[in-house]
């Protein structure tokens, strides 16, 4: 900018010159959050009361510091450290002006920190949309050309099927409905467990009985668990979350251990219970076990043996820890693997 066309600023007496007041009119006519007022030499000559609160310091502790940034005309983003060693994110808006002599950065600051969270929220949130999606594709698309091959062979006409042959064909095709239905029920609990939507109506639930009605949930394998659990304790959680926490432990230790499955259940004191889901299979690889937990998480090798997305105990977790309580996991004593759900226990119960 040519020095003619750069702003000149006036003391309060007429004379030429650089006191405070001449530097407040230039703070004043600014718009953004924060101002400071930087000398050609990189020091704070001036800040707004905005400014003190953006630096979580106040006025005397910043004029006459370096301000640390470079004072280049146009706009940037920059992360402000604070006292207590946090970060803020601030868009900053350089100009300069000529105070007779002297140049004078004015550096105009606005907070960013919320909206730069929320874009990089978006961005993780379309992420896990994306990957879910991809495996919601892949997942589907076997056991759903599976069933086609099913469905046609028993439309056929042509072909005389023995009525073993038949039966065996139709129960293939209720496996594959159902293992598609168990997918479809996590990828609508992971969508509600990301959008914060999860179910929160605890209520008092006899645990015993609970328990011996989620074996129906896994059909004929409900021969391999064997129970334990007091006939008095009563957990509080919502139902239907503790139904899917329950369902999606029994799932992984049937596909990935061996039985006998045992399930126990007991007070851990007033207020909690814990639920325990162990098999004596061959247990998860120490090298695996951070990653347990985590969305779409596959143990070694189970890629070509399972049909499972790797949602189970991320979902089993997430629900778990939205109700008030945690799932976690241990290697059972006896070999195989030990997930505990722990509750809250209903008063009394």
């Amino acid at each position: 900018m040519a020095d003619g066309n750069r702003p000149r600023f006036h003391g309060a007496d007429g004379e030429h010159g650089t006191g405070p007041d001449d530097i407040r009119r230039v703070i004043v006519s600014a718009t953004a959050d924060g101002i400071l007022a930087v000398d050609a030499h990189g020091r704070i000559l001036f800040c707004n009361p905005a400014a003190e609160e953006l630096f979580d310091r106040p006025a005397d502790e910043l004029v006459g510091r370096e301000f640390g940034f470079p004072l280049v005309v146009g706009e940037t983003t920059i992360d402000l450290m604070l006292p207590d060693r946090g970060v803020r994110v601030v868009e900053m808006r350089v100009t300069t002006a000529l105070l007779e002599a002297d140049t004078l950065h004015v550096a105009a600051l606005r907070d960013i920190t919320r909206r730069r969270q929320a874009q990089r929220e978006l961005e993780a949130a379309l992420e896990r949309q994306n990957v879910i999606v991809a495996v919601a594709a892949h997942q589907l698309h076997n056991p759903l050309a599976a069933i086609g091959v099913l469905v046609d062979t028993l439309r056929d006409r042509r072909a005389v099927l023995p009525e073993q042959a038949r039966a065996d064909a139709v129960n293939r095709i209720a496996e594959r409905t159902a293992h598609l239905q168990a997918l479809v029920r996590k990828l609508l609990t992971a969508a509600r467990i990301d959008a914060s939507a999860l179910p929160d109506v605890p209520e008092d639930i006899p645990v015993l009985p609970f328990l011996i009605e989620r074996l129906g949930d896994v059909t004929e394998e409900a021969e391999t668990v064997r129970l334990s659990c007091p006939p008095d304790l009563v957990a509080r959680v919502d139902r239907l979350a503790f139904s899917e926490m329950l369902t999606n432990c029994l799932e992984n230790a049937i596909a990935h251990g061996r039985p006998p499955i045992v399930t126990r259940a007991v007070a851990l004191d007033h207020r909690w219970l814990e639920v325990s889901v162990c098999d004596h299979g061959d247990g998860v690889p120490a090298d695996f076990v951070p990653r347990l937990f985590e969305r779409f998480s596959r143990g070694p090798g189970t890629e070509r043996t399972s049909d499972g997305a790797g949602l189970g105990l991320w979902v089993a977790r997430g629900l778990a820890r939205a109700n008030g309580g945690d799932v976690s996991y241990e290697p059972a004593p006896h070999g195989g693997a030990c997930f505990r759900l722990r509750l809250r226990r209903a008063p009394g119960g």
